[in-house]
């Protein structure tokens, strides 16, 4: 019967050590099924004393122990199954003996007996010790579950955190096509306004040009005529032969060349200076007299402006620096600054003058000084000034208060960064119903 008990033991053993382990496989269900055979099989020995059953026992505990040793799964229970084999001798031979004579097997019996409380208390101390390595056993592998529980949760997580990554660098990526794709077009939309506002200020300056070289054209055109009656008559003087007289008609002739000459150099320069105004900046610097610069911009902006609305009118007054010398500036850059800002005061003069206010003059004062090391370019008007509300946002793009389609809001705003551009600044000075007064301050020598 003792081997029976080990057997039956072994079994629960290998099937707990499977169902913490490996709940679901083979070998777990054969141990649940060996259990009944082995519960059925003890039951059969003690009610009908079959001597074959013994025999299965002996053969199901080598058995079992083979198992041990040959199954991974099973390595913790070895212990056990070491353990256990001094009984399983003695009760292997025990069985036996019973084959051998009575004095000599009794003998035998006598010296098993002996050996068998040795034998459990060897089980029973291996037992104790399985018990405190099981436990450590069991902390482990509940350990390494929970471990492995949570690589699969982090596994999981990093799985689902990379779908998101890519879904956000996807949405990322798309947004960043659109954006660039908006700044592409708003770059396009802004030189076009660009364009738009350099074309504005052109147009600014047509009018002002044509009244500019129209008065040098009469000059050539009054001084050919007189030349051609002067010469009609010198011929006849030389027919008379009255060659004092043609002397003095070709003196004559000679100072009206000079004056032709003068005037067709004027309209020259003018031509010279609307096509440098036109065309694309070079961006370089060149000596330039600020002082000629900014009066011709201010005649140009003038004549234009009464060219295109005959009822304008207003007092220029000039107070130009004598002692300010060629400064360094690009020059149709600055010119379009200056332009700009005499362009607005006109404006802001002639639509205060159209409130009809009593006694009101419209004046713009344009003003040039130099003093510690920079000079200054001034454009005053006595409009109905900047009101407080929005003084910030005047050099802002985009800003204006014209009317739709009057303005594109780029002018002064293009103007401060071309003064900034050249090292200097461009501020105002504003008083609300008195007026405005915008200065270019720039570097003296640069």
């Amino acid at each position: 019967m003792l081997n029976a008990f080990v057997v039956i033991s072994l079994l629960l053993l290998f099937k707990k050590s499977y169902k913490a382990q490996l709940p679901n496989s083979g070998l777990y269900h054969f141990f649940n099924y060996a259990i009944i055979i082995a519960l059925v099989l003890f039951a059969a020995q003690y009610l009908f004393h079959l001597s074959i059953i013994k025999w299965i026992w002996n053969v199901s505990v080598i058995a079992l122990i083979y198992l041990s040793f040959f199954i991974p799964t099973l390595k913790n229970e070895r212990t056990i199954a070491i353990a256990v084999l001094p009984l399983v001798f003695i009760a292997f031979f025990k069985d036996v003996l019973s084959f051998w004579p009575n004095g000599f097997s009794n003998q035998l019996h006598q010296y098993f007996d002996y050996i068998l409380p040795f034998a459990i208390i060897w089980l029973i101390t291996i037992w104790f010790i399985f018990r405190q390595q099981q436990k450590k056993w069991v902390t482990e592998l509940k350990l390494k579950q929970e471990e492995a529980i949570k690589n699969k949760q982090i596994a999981e997580q990093n799985a689902a955190l990379e779908i998101l990554v890519q879904k956000r660098t996807a949405e990322i990526t798309s947004q960043k096509e659109a954006l660039e794709k908006a700044i592409q077009e708003l770059n396009q939309t802004q030189d076009q306004l660009i364009q738009s506002e350099k074309m504005a200020s052109l147009g600014e300056l047509t009018a002002g040009i044509a009244h500019e070289i129209q008065n040098p054209l009469n000059f050539v055109n009054n001084f050919s005529e007189v030349n051609k009656e002067l010469l009609t008559e010198m011929k006849m003087e030389i027919e008379k032969g009255n060659y004092a007289d043609v002397i003095a008609i070709a003196n004559d002739v000679i100072q009206n060349e000079d004056k032709i000459n003068q005037h067709g150099k004027r309209a020259d320069a003018i031509v010279k200076g609307m096509l440098q105004h036109s065309r694309t900046s070079s961006g370089i610097k060149e000596p330039t007299k600020l002082n000629a610069l900014t009066d011709e911009y201010l005649r140009l902006a003038y004549h234009g402006l009464r060219a295109k609305d005959k009822t304008f009118n207003a007092i220029l007054k000039t107070d130009y620096d004598a002692s300010i010398e060629d400064i360094q500036v690009v020059p149709q850059e600055m010119g379009r600054v200056i332009l700009n800002l005499i362009t607005n005061a006109f404006y802001v003069v002639n639509e205060k003058k159209k409130t009809n206010m009593v006694n009101y003059e419209p004046i713009v004062s344009v003003k040039t000084k130099q003093h510690n090391g920079r000079v200054e370019v001034m454009v005053e008007d006595n409009g109905n000034g900047i009101p407080p509300k929005i003084m910030d946002k005047i050099f802002q793009p985009f800003f204006t208060t014209k009317p739709t389609g009057q303005g594109t809001g780029l002018g002064l705003s293009l103007s401060y960064d071309i003064v900034k551009a050249h090292g200097g600044e461009l501020t105002v000075k504003s008083k609300e119903g008195e007026g405005s007064t915008f200065i270019i301050t720039l570097p003296a020598n640069q």
